[in-house]
């Protein structure tokens, strides 16, 4: 008979967001024609940037002539883009990666989600608390976790981020072979100094770990003391793996268009101790799975680079982070401590009460939506996330809704 992988019941019965959407269309059908705004999960309202547009109408415009048309491109991406990549994300930071050690896909989601792929089933995996929900459950699919039991699975190092650490969490005590991190962070907006993520390089080569390193939300960085890319760090490329997204730096949510970056010296081991190449691994992993990003796409992700794509995606920035610096000044205006919403497009709110009563407060008394922090770990609870991603005059609104509601 036909089995299931039975680490899919270990699962929590709900994906985070599936949970908020439920109940955001419970709130909806009892109030019909009530207006929500929206703070909750981190996608944009903004649309693409002018430079962006104007090179996927040249692409689709190059696909509809026989001459110029293209079908399967590179799995790893054109070289166009990875050369830009290389250029102005790494190699202008002082950062030594090459565009072959670049891997262009359609979302970093779906990157950091399959990467533990690669990895054997009994690593002891060490992960934020609290953490993007994908690191954990993709690693609950594969059988990494052992049981759930009191908010965390048994077989899980957990790296407690709270307030009395800055949400920047201490190196592990205990074996750790694979270690995920997330700066800036989502969700507390934790930033990360070169010196402390030095430690964790320097952790990571000699114990012979790997660091899995989302820089997602780093075009977010204003502060230039900051690391962009652990590959500022000397000795990353040898023991880390780096994720980026289009999604929030250039308004890609529904575009599409990630890389992920695994340089050819960083290496991973069978039970004898002998290396193999991590890059050959993820490059065979995506030849066999992946069929690569659309040229019109692919060529949208490059104006970015442009001259009047890096003002453009610049300004994409400030806008949000203009949202960010309104919430967290109201917020705490309000009285309530807050990290986030500086250098970060997320505010994470101590709320001194249960995360899903605070969220189902602001639904049903404000109209506003945020994430409740317990969703993101043990760690999360008592806490909310709120999101910049939305329009200056729909945050002031939300933020005058939220006053009204908390009776401040």
């Amino acid at each position: 008979m036909i089995r299931i992988n039975e680490n899919y019941r270990k699962l929590k019965a709900s994906y985070l967001f599936s949970e908020i959407a439920k109940r955001i269309a419970s709130f909806q059908a009892s109030n019909p024609g009530r207006d929500i705004i929206k703070l909750g999960i981190g996608d944009v309202t903004k649309a693409l940037p002018a430079a962006c547009i104007e090179a996927f109408h040249q692409a689709i415009d190059e696909m509809s002539h026989e001459g110029t048309f293209r079908g399967y491109g590179p799995e790893k991406g054109y070289a166009f883009l990875r050369e830009a990549i290389s250029v102005h994300d790494f190699q202008s930071r002082s950062a030594d990666i090459s565009p072959d050690e670049i891997f262009v896909s359609d979302g970093a989601k779906c990157d950091t989600a399959n990467i533990q792929e690669l990895f054997a089933q009994d690593i002891r995996v060490a992960i934020p608390d609290p953490v993007y929900p994908v690191y954990l459950d993709t690693n609950v699919m594969a059988g990494r976790t052992g049981t759930y039991d009191d908010g965390r699975y048994g077989d899980i190092v957990y790296l407690e981020s709270t307030q009395d650490n800055n949400y920047i969490p201490e190196l592990p005590k205990e074996q750790a072979d694979l270690i995920y991190l997330c700066f800036p962070n989502n969700p507390t907006g934790a930033t990360i100094s070169k010196d402390l993520l030095k430690n964790w390089v320097d952790f990571a080569r000699s114990t012979n770990a790997l660091i899995l390193f989302d820089a997602a939300y780093e075009a977010f960085i204003r502060d230039e003391s900051l690391p962009h890319s652990i590959y500022e760090i000397e000795g990353a490329r040898d023991v880390a793996i780096e994720f980026r997204s289009y999604s929030k730096t250039a308004g890609f949510t529904g575009t599409r268009c990630a890389y992920t970056v695994v340089p050819k010296t960083c290496m991973a081991y069978d039970r004898s101790g002998q290396k193999y190449s991590l890059h050959d691994l993820w490059n065979r992993r995506q030849t066999t799975k992946f069929n690569g990003v659309s040229y019109p796409v692919q060529k949208a992700a490059a104006a970015i680079y442009s001259e009047e794509g890096k003002a453009q995606v610049t300004s994409l920035i400030d806008y949000y982070l203009k949202n960010a610096v309104c919430i967290r000044r109201e917020i705490q205006a309000l009285g309530y401590a807050c990290a986030g919403g500086v250098n970060s497009p997320y505010i994470w709110i101590d709320t001194k009460s249960d995360s899903w009563e605070f969220f189902d407060l602001l639904l049903n008394e404000a109209g506003v939506v945020c994430t409740p922090g317990a969703g993101f770990g043990k760690c999360g609870q008592g806490y909310v996330r709120i999101s910049a991603f939305n329009d200056y005059e729909k945050v002031e609104e939300a933020m005058d809704r939220i006053r009204q509601a908390l009776g401040r």
